[in-house]
């Protein structure tokens, strides 16, 4: 069974490796009271800023997109407010494009209330242009922090394992699918990628030896290193929230069990004892706790026990195959599998009330992984008989396929915020 059995520097990196083919977005179903925003094309916007900007916030889920028609204002002298009162939008972005000194360019944006004639937010963004597109999903990030009140996640990165025939990829991409790149390729399985707290490392599993190990993958000199070569399997890598440790599932004597290692090498902790199999750790955001899969009650179902040790309390009851367990970004819920009449979906669990919420209805979804902000979950499945990767809002209403025009992906990982 499946598991069970950013900085410029970084971007500059990435974008000058080859590129591969790209993620493309279909959106699927749309959040409910949406926020009517439109995007004004930016002045001089021959880049495609503001459309970067407008595809993001339409992406999301969160806005209704108002089309802006034959207006056009860049700056706010221009703006004529009972236009775009009659035009149903609750906000406006403008902006524009200009020369700056030493090849760069100056990125301006303002947000505008219409009902209040008001700003909400303007900045104003010197880059050269290789950073444009990283620049317009700045700006996405901050207009929808500002409309939401959460933190936006266009900025951030993901992950996945990308598989054609028998080679085997680890892509690293834009969250909006945009800019592949290989960082990792092989002729054997790579499986669980997880991203270091500082979005500078990816920890993974690869077979290349001829079974499971884990390496750490530096994103900025692309070298890797081995941290997980033990006597048995080593899987189901999970970063602790120092960066500095990783847990993983080591199985020899016939048993896996969660162990703790340094990233750079060194010591290794055995976390729990249990006769059987316990696998796919992952550490609460202060470190204390980790959630996992274990069949220690005769079938898999999620745990939690302190990464000191000690005595694991089950956390779910519902159905007799509960898997891959992932903590929130607030560690209030947790992510997870939950097998339903033969089909394997996203569930979502609060740890106050014990209530859990199906919030997928997919054949075979897997994987599952929270954005950084907790709003949305990204995860791999099946669509036309091929391995995609998927997106589903915590409530459900909000959801994404990310699809390649050839071959399978799957095992996704979203990044962390990066500031």
């Amino acid at each position: 069974m499946k598991k069970f059995a950013n900085c410029i520097a970084l971007l500059f990196l990435i974008l000058c490796r080859p590129a591969v083919a790209a993620l493309s977005i279909e959106i699927v179903g749309g959040g409910e009271n949406q926020i009517p925003v439109s995007v004004v094309p930016f002045e001089s916007d021959a880049p495609g800023v503001s459309g970067v900007i407008a595809a993001d916030l339409a992406r999301c889920g969160m806005f209704k997109m108002v089309d802006p028609g034959g207006l056009s204002p860049h700056s706010i002298e221009q703006v004529v407010y009972p236009d775009w009162m009659g035009r149903g939008a609750d906000a406006i972005v403008i902006g524009g494009i200009y020369p700056a000194a030493g090849g760069q360019y100056e990125v301006r944006f303002r947000l505008l209330d219409v009902a209040k004639q008001a700003q909400l937010a303007g900045f104003s963004f010197t880059v050269s242009k290789t950073q444009f597109r990283q620049t317009a999903h700045r700006i996405a990030d901050i207009i929808y922090q500002q409309l939401t009140g959460d933190v936006g996640v266009f900025s951030t990165k993901i992950a996945y394992v990308l598989k054609r025939g028998t080679h085997f990829e680890l892509q690293v991409a834009d969250a909006d699918g945009y800019g592949a790149q290989s960082v990792a390729s092989v002729n054997e399985p790579i499986i669980s990628p997880a991203w270091s707290p500082d979005g500078k490392k990816i920890a993974y599993v690869s077979f290349e030896q001829g079974k499971a190990v884990v390496y750490v993958q530096d994103l900025l000199t692309g070298k890797r290193h081995i941290v997980a070569n033990f006597r048995g399997s080593n899987s189901a890598p999970t970063w602790a929230p120092d960066g500095k440790r990783i847990a993983f599932v080591l199985s020899r004597d016939g048993h896996s069990r969660i162990h703790i290692v340094d990233e750079a090498g060194g010591s290794l902790t055995r976390v729990e004892a249990s006769h059987g199999i316990s696998t796919e750790p992952s550490f609460s955001p202060d470190g204390q706790q980790i959630i996992f899969t274990s069949d220690r009650g005769g079938s898999p179902q999620v745990y939690r026990m302190p990464v000191t040790g000690g005595q694991a309390e089950r956390l779910t009851f519902e159905g007799n195959y509960n898997v891959s367990p992932h903590y929130s970004p607030d560690g209030k819920s947790f992510v997870y599998l939950e097998r339903n009449g033969g089909h394997f979906n996203v569930a979502i669990q609060d740890f106050a009330t014990g209530q859990s919420q199906l919030l997928t209805d997919g054949d075979l979804d897997q994987s599952p992984t929270f954005a950084p902000n907790g709003k949305l979950i990204l995860y791999a499945s099946i669509y036309g008989g091929r391995g995609i990767l998927a997106i589903v809002s915590t409530d459900g209403r909000i959801k994404q396929r990310l699809t390649m025009q050839s071959g399978d992906i799957r095992e996704p990982a979203w990044g962390p915020l990066v500031h």
